[in-house]
């Protein structure tokens, strides 16, 4: 899968990823490879990437969006 993860001033990270957890705002979350569509609001919490040699990167958002669809997941971040 293709990550972005985009906050207002800058772009944080741009790879590929085998797995993502966000912190949705009904809990959180993780997509996989050929996830179905999703939109979802995200809360304050930690968004963890684990890319495909198995490396753990964490992020601590406030808010933001994720959308993932055909393997492309872009999620804004503040």
């Amino acid at each position: 899968m293709i990550v972005e993860i985009i906050t207002p001033e800058k772009s944080l990270f741009e790879g590929e990823s085998t797995m993502i957890s966000v912190p949705g705002t009904k809990g959180s979350f993780q997509i996989f490879n050929n996830h179905a569509p999703i939109v979802s609001t995200l809360e304050k919490g930690v968004v963890t990437i684990r890319k495909p040699n198995d490396e753990e990167i964490n992020f601590d958002i406030n808010s933001g969006l994720v959308e993932c669809k055909k393997n492309k997941i872009i999620i804004l971040v503040e």
